[in-house]
């Protein structure tokens, strides 16, 4: 017996009712039951040809649209559709914000059940295009073939690809030949990579059979201009190796660091490699009201280096800091939010689990000539504790801006037993902070709420929430 095929229904003349998570829009079947279905804006009416179907729900995708909606626009990619990146270029900025204004809400009021003050207006992007500072593109010698490609009968003899991998294969890549997410020049480094890889005869990973020379690129770019470019190879070769960096280094001096990874695991992540310095420095610089902090391939800093100014500009409003506060920024980072506080404070302690970016806090902070700031490697569950704080001072605030799991029940029940007068909760998943204020409720009122928009043309929202002892 072979697997049983999902029956595929088509349902005629649908209206879409609303925009889901992850980027995916709603609409009701005629048996009630809930559409999820991409590429489509709310206020089209479609026809819907099922894929799956699902107790409660079936995943669809529209087949024809009868009427547009007035909200619907002309997406400016060409790789709109085939790429999973910016799910919502069809959709009017606008209401790309109602509806992430929306999310937050929801999640707050069905997952917190908490009381909610008015929210402050969120804060859209100036940039919704070419606003992102680090992008990562992979390279694959059996690229993704889109259906006209298919269609059209062709033999292809170069499939090679250097571009994002489709949604949920982990071993397909399509081809970018324009993205619209990073400055200049990023599409020209990455595309004339391609080119000089392809006339030279330099190999593109293959992610089945584990062989190839190149295999994933990183471009970071800075608000100051600078340039960081690193390559993963994943065969030693030498010479090819070297062929390409010397070419990067002719092609495109102005690049600040370029560097370079041999990464012979099954994954592609850097954390654990040693990465190879081969022109420039080993950093790129990025400013923020004069402070400088130094990124290096595997530092993190926000992605959207415009909004994340305005995001910890909202941070230190809600703050309220006088001068004479001791801060704790919990989940500190490289300690940007920490530094670009201090000055307001009397001291800021900073606490993170990766050692290296405290490093790099510390480095910062010195550069900066910031003496008030100080910085602690540890998981935040185990650190952050009656010794901790009789060790480092009753704090009079604190800053809290987790991972997208959110808080460790450990550190929020710390929080509660500080009794802290204010709680920033800064967050880039309203589903695990909405988890986490009801938890807080009984001891914390959410006195101030403020959506933050740092990924134009997708779903993702950042949000902070002032918190009050009750």
């Amino acid at each position: 017996m072979g697997k049983k095929r999902t029956e595929k229904i088509v349902f005629e003349n649908v209206k879409i009712l609303d925009a889901g998570a992850k980027g995916v829009s709603v609409a009701k079947a005629p048996d009630g039951k809930v559409i999820f279905l991409p590429n489509v804006v709310p206020g089209d009416v479609v026809d819907v040809q099922t894929m799956k179907k699902r107790k409660a729900y079936y995943e669809g995708k529209a087949i024809k649209i009868h009427e547009f909606s007035e909200h619907r626009i002309d997406p400016v990619c060409e790789h709109f559709g085939a790429c999973g990146g910016c799910k919502w270029q069809n959709m009017k900025y606008s209401q790309q914000l109602f509806y992430k204004n929306q999310e937050v809400y929801n999640n707050l009021k069905r997952i917190g059940k908490i009381e909610l003050p008015e929210f402050e207006p969120i804060l859209g992007s100036e940039k919704q295009l070419f606003y992102r500072n680090k992008m990562e593109f992979g390279f694959s010698n059996a690229r993704w073939m889109t259906y006209a490609e298919i269609q059209s009968g062709t033999e292809f003899d170069n499939k090679n690809a250097l571009g994002f991998h489709i949604p949920r294969m982990w071993d397909k890549i399509l081809d970018i030949e324009k993205c619209h997410l990073q400055e200049d020049p990023s599409n020209e480094i990455r595309n004339e990579i391609k080119r000089f890889a392809n006339e030279n005869g330099l190999t593109f990973f293959n992610a089945r059979a584990t062989e190839g020379l190149l295999r994933t690129l990183m471009i970071r770019t800075a608000s100051t201009g600078e340039i960081m470019v690193l390559i993963q190879f994943f065969e030693n070769d030498k010479n090819g190796i070297e062929l390409m960096m010397n070419f990067l280094a002719e092609r495109f001096p102005q690049i600040t660091s370029l560097q370079y990874v041999i990464n012979q695991k099954l994954n592609d992540t850097l954390y654990d490699q040693d990465i190879i310095l081969f022109k420039g420095r080993d950093y790129i610089f990025e400013e923020m009201e004069g402070l400088h902090f130094s990124i290096n391939a595997k530092s993190f800093y926000q992605t959207n280096s415009d909004q994340a100014y305005e995001l910890y500009k909202i941070t230190r409003e809600f703050a309220g800091l006088s001068g004479n506060e001791t801060v704790y920024d919990l989940y500190t980072g490289t300690g940007t939010i920490a530094q670009f506080v201090s000055k307001k404070a009397k001291k800021v302690i900073g606490v993170e689990a990766v050692p290296e970016a405290i490093i790099d806090a510390k480095a910062n902070a010195e550069r900066n000539n910031i003496t008030n700031c100080e910085f602690y490697v540890g998981d935040m569950k185990n650190v952050f504790n009656d010794e901790f704080i009789n060790q480092h001072g009753q704090p009079d605030v604190i800053i809290t801006d987790p991972p997208r799991d959110g808080m460790h029940k450990d550190v929020v029940e710390m929080l509660l037993k500080t009794n802290v007068p204010r709680i920033v909760y800064v967050s880039c998943n309203s589903a695990t902070q909405a988890r986490d204020l009801a938890l807080m409720d009984e001891k914390y009122k959410v006195v101030r709420v403020r959506p933050v928009d740092m990924f134009p043309q997708t779903h993702h929202v950042e949000n902070v929430v002032l918190l009050e002892k009750r």
